[in-house]
């Protein structure tokens, strides 16, 4: 098959079905910075929230370049993405401010996922016996699987401390052996405009959670009070103006159809939606009297202004020509 006139890729219901445990994961991650210290959460609690957000989302980024590269719609893409969502329950179950208890099965869910994934690249092998470039692709992907994995269950031996340092470098080691691997292999498997739909949906379900967050801002005696009116109004016309940002880069600034690995563009999302999840919990902060004026409101403006900072390098660096 001729990689570079194949059939566009479409996104399929499963893909939609597994990106609903994300949801779900959104919600238990931001509910880590409801442990305030000094007018706002606390220390541990931040560091917990970042690493655990990024984690999830970088499983589903793992998940999300092996079904664009070399997923069929089968069986076997069905079972392999089911075991996954059943584990991410575990992650959820174990996302809590008392993690210490819990850093042993959220880490070993977290290393049966990368597993899991680097499984289904070592099963595609057999796909690929004379292409060389998509060997060489699947076997530096399996081993940066395999190899965070390892990482991820060394921490379930740690010390929650050590533990949490090692959380941070197998992220961190996941990005950078992606972004390596990527870039050595030639191989030409992308489907861009199927990769940049998916990342739009994961942006809409990360917006749906926000649309949930504003509706505490509604709540009222039934009498159209007139701070709750303006309090309401700024809300959903902050959201609004988000999601319509969004929607300007996507349907009328990207080039989709453009030749492109999608490492750069999938790495931009993990911070554009790290950013939305920080707006949703400032929106949440900015209810809650125990948290400080200061820290929410420096918390809401770095994080919108990291968003839009973020959508700016995608426009700029995807824009159609």
């Amino acid at each position: 098959m001729n990689i570079f006139n194949r059939e566009e890729k479409q996104v399929q219901y499963i893909e939609l079905v597994y990106d609903l445990i994300f949801v779900y994961m959104v919600g238990k991650n931001n509910a880590l910075l409801s442990n305030f210290e000094g007018g706002f959460a606390s220390p541990g609690a931040f560091m917990a929230y970042v690493l655990c957000t990024l984690a999830v989302i970088q499983i589903w980024n793992f998940t999300t370049f092996y079904i664009n590269m070399f997923g069929r719609n089968g069986v076997r893409d069905h079972v392999f993405l089911f075991i996954n969502m059943y584990l991410m329950y575990f992650i959820g179950e174990s996302t809590r401010q008392d993690w210490q208890p819990y850093q042993a099965q959220y880490h070993i869910a977290w290393g049966l996922i990368l597993v899991n994934i680097g499984c289904q690249y070592l099963l595609e092998l057999r796909n690929h016996g004379a292409d060389v470039w998509n060997v060489d692709i699947i076997k530096r992907m399996a081993l940066t699987l395999f190899a965070e994995a390892a990482l991820v269950f060394a921490a379930v031996f740690a010390s929650p401390y050590a533990g949490m340092i090692l959380s941070a470098i197998a992220v961190l080691f996941g990005i950078v052996l992606t972004i390596l691997g990527r870039g050595k292999s030639p191989g030409g498997t992308i489907d861009f405009m199927h990769l940049t739909e998916r990342a739009m949906l994961y942006v809409v379900f990360t917006f749906g959670e926000m649309v949930i967050a504003i509706a505490a801002y509604f709540n009222g005696d039934g009498s159209f009070d007139l701070n709750s009116i303006y309090s309401s109004l700024m809300a959903f016309l902050m959201v609004g103006g988000l999601f319509l940002s969004y929607e300007v880069v996507y349907e009328h600034i990207l080039d989709r159809e453009k030749d492109d690995g999608g490492m750069l563009y999938m790495a931009i999302h993990i911070f554009i939606i790290f950013t939305l999840n920080n707006i949703t919990s400032a929106l949440e902060f900015m209810r809650e009297d125990e948290v400080s004026i200061l820290p929410k409101i420096l918390f809401m403006v770095f994080s919108v202004v990291g968003y839009y900072a973020f959508l700016l390098c995608l426009g700029r660096q995807y824009a159609k020509k």
